[in-house]
């Protein structure tokens, strides 16, 4: 058991959404925990004000009387840190790995997974627990505006985690209860095709424990062609009229949501979103899926979803002027997220629209720039940035060029591709007017440019 055996815990990559919420909690449980990132960010200043040593940029000198050292995903196994542990004989694992022994620590483990919409739906599932007095523990992928951060350290014996398919990181886990939100072809340097998606999330559900749940939405037709091959006891949720639990009535009102809440055809409550958007709907479905399994109060899932107040770079609103505009931040970075996105922003307003769009990733853009396309035409105006690279080198003949010139082809108008970042500010303000919305949309950096445009047009 790491509890036992491995008291000094050093994390590679420390600075990442998902390690950061792994290294906080082992903190908070009594772990004496180090760690390294390339560059300070936030994320890594919050860990120093913690207590927790963090050193900028990888040396072998970090590695010293260490019991345990783990990497993230975006970590190189030739790393200086990795070959030094192996030098030493200390043992290595993933990230993934590390979740995983984690959520053996309690009775009851929630592992939440889908192309999309994970964070959401883990983070309005642990409000409706802690409404709930559950204390549970929580690590996820973004930071929770009501907690201030991406884990609590509960002293219940319930553990929700976000579970990634990435690198098919999700397959470590063996959770008590799950959910699969969604499937689409993503992430392409691990899978090779969408049938590849699919076999990675059926392992997933059948690896959820004999006697659990797993909650599907029977909304996505990529988890109806696989509900055949599980082996597990599963309940659906979605707007479809076979859904075990359903939203109807569905309202929408600039950021607020509201829909009557029915398991099968009995009608349980009015449930209350601060948040816009079908899928944000589906979101918190999942959570009740979950919560009411677990035998939550209907009126802990009432209050916990009405306190929820969003995620970080989730159309979080960054920016507001006198004259109606609003400037919102979103991660969205695949089609359907982008479609989303822009449509709840739709649904919600009547302002015209101004979406600002970093591609992120060479491989992402190769294989969906026509999707891209055909997902930002549905806002007002486009202006469309340079592919922000992450972990990728760049790929000869794939820039944010094909994605505008594919908008061009389907007879877009209002649309502009950015050359250069510095001129973006004066380009937004040409053609901006009061009461647009501006979003600034990926999940690279082009978040910085929110506090800059909005100077600019202030």
């Amino acid at each position: 058991m790491i509890k036992e055996n491995n008291k000094k815990i050093f994390f590679i990559g420390i600075g990442g959404i998902g390690m950061s919420g792994i290294a906080e909690f082992l903190h908070y449980d009594g772990f004496k925990v180090f760690g390294s990132d390339l560059n300070e960010s936030e994320r890594t200043n919050h860990l120093k004000n913690l207590g927790i040593n963090v050193s900028i940029g990888h040396n072998i000198e970090n590695i010293k009387n260490i019991d345990l050292v783990v990497y993230s995903s975006a970590v190189k196994e030739d790393n200086i840190e990795i070959l030094e542990a192996q030098k030493k004989n200390i043992p290595i694992i993933k990230r993934a790995e590390m979740l995983g022994e984690l959520i053996k620590l309690k009775d009851t483990s929630v592992a939440i997974s889908g192309t999309h919409g994970k964070t959401t739906s883990c983070s309005m599932l642990s409000c409706i627990l802690v409404e709930a007095n559950l204390n549970p523990t929580v690590i996820i992928g973004g930071i929770v505006n009501n907690f201030g951060s991406n884990t609590i350290s509960g002293k219940g014996d319930l553990i929700v985690v976000e579970a990634d398919e990435f690198d098919r990181s999700f397959l470590s886990l063996q959770p008590s209860m799950s959910i699969i939100n969604n499937l689409d072809l993503e992430h392409m340097d691990c899978y090779k095709s969408l049938d590849e998606v699919k076999d990675a999330f059926v392992t997933f559900a059948n690896s959820t424990s004999l006697n659990g749940l797993v909650g599907l939405c029977i909304d996505d037709d990529n988890i109806k062609d696989i509900i055949g091959r599980l082996k597990r006891s599963y309940k659906t949720y979605g707007l479809s009229e076979e859904a075990n639990f359903k939203a109807v009535d569905i309202f929408f009102s600039e950021f607020k949501s509201s829909y009557k809440l029915y398991e099968n055809k009995k009608f349980l409550c009015d449930i209350n979103l601060n948040v816009p958007g079908y899928h944000n709907i589906l979101n918190s479905l999942a959570a009740i899926t979950i919560a009411i399994d677990l035998n939550v109060n209907v009126k802990d899932i009432i209050n916990g979803l009405k306190k929820y107040n969003g995620i970080k770079r989730r159309l979080e609103i960054k920016n507001q002027l006198q004259n109606g505009t609003i400037l919102i931040d979103d991660y969205a970075h695949h089609p359907t997220e982008v479609l989303a996105s822009i449509s709840a922003i739709k649904k919600a307003y009547k302002n015209k629209v101004i979406t600002i769009f970093q591609p992120h990733l060479f491989s992402r853009t190769r294989t969906f720039y026509k999707d891209f396309a055909k997902a930002l035409s549905i806002s007002d105006y486009s202006v469309i940035v340079d592919i922000y690279p992450a972990r990728e080198k760049p790929i000869k003949h794939i820039t944010s060029e094909l994605i505008y010139n594919e908008m061009l082809n389907m007879g877009s108008k209002n649309i502009l591709y950015n050359r250069d970042i510095q001129k973006l500010p004066k380009e937004i303000k040409d053609i901006y007017s009061d009461g647009d919305i501006i979003i600034t949309m990926g999940a690279g950096d082009i978040y910085k440019q929110n506090d800059i445009i909005y100077e600019a047009i202030k």
